[in-house]
């Protein structure tokens, strides 16, 4: 008995110490250790911005006040999109197209990159009716769907946009031929309690404590 024991509880130790590597890696993985994006990287990254397509000298200079004002911490994009009817022509555009498959042709390759840089949707969802309370804004009655995106940090969408520009293949012709209107503006601080390092950390403590309810089962003596 006292052997199965000192077996049982080495095998519960062992879990334990599983449990902790993997959430361990997955934090490690998911949060950035980096801090924010130095004046180097600045400087190297307004050369990208300064070649990419469709960036005009205010837009530059709105992306690199983002990047000035970095905290080193993950953020959020919020964005709000209104599909064209039909998706204006350009070379790639099948003829018959719909928005919906030419603006996949943006979103597949860029989530393509976001995700192994642990930035992905939180969540997406479609307008149920036009916008219920605006002012201050033209236009901006009508939208089609709404996506929260969130990034590891500022330096992976640099990086990101730095990729898409030193493609072969350009993917924001795409999203500019699909979309009809759409505004995006950064969310820093932010949070919300669907965390996956929140959730995955409960979850492994749970997991954990059953295996440590069945071990204690296990050697409690027959009645």
């Amino acid at each position: 008995m006292a052997e199965s024991e000192r077996a049982a509880r080495k095998s519960l130790s062992r879990s334990w110490i599983i449990l902790a590597l993997v959430y361990v890696l997955f934090f490690y993985w998911y949060t950035s250790f980096e801090g924010p994006i130095t004046q180097e990287e600045i400087i190297h990254f307004t050369e990208v911005l300064n070649g990419a397509p469709g960036m005009d000298e205010e837009r530059a200079r709105i992306w690199i006040e983002f990047m000035e004002k970095d905290t080193g911490d993950d953020w959020a994009m919020w964005n709000a999109v209104d599909l064209a009817d039909r998706p204006k022509p350009m070379a790639g555009v099948e003829p018959g197209a719909t928005s919906d498959e030419v603006v996949s042709r943006y979103a597949e390759p860029f989530f393509a990159r976001a995700i192994p840089r642990a930035s992905h949707p939180v969540f997406v969802g479609f307008a149920a009716s036009p916008a219920l309370d605006v002012w201050g804004i033209e236009g901006a009655e009508n939208w089609e769907s709404g996506l929260l995106v969130r990034y590891r940090s500022r330096r992976d969408i640099m990086e990101m946009l730095e990729e898409m520009v030193s493609s072969q293949d350009s993917i924001h012709g795409f999203k500019v031929a699909a979309v009809e209107k759409t505004i995006a503006f950064p969310l820093d601080p932010w949070f919300h309690p669907g965390d996956p390092r929140i959730l995955l950390a409960l979850v492994f403590i749970i997991f954990g404590l059953l295996l440590q309810l069945r071990h204690n089962a296990r050697l409690r003596p027959p009645s």
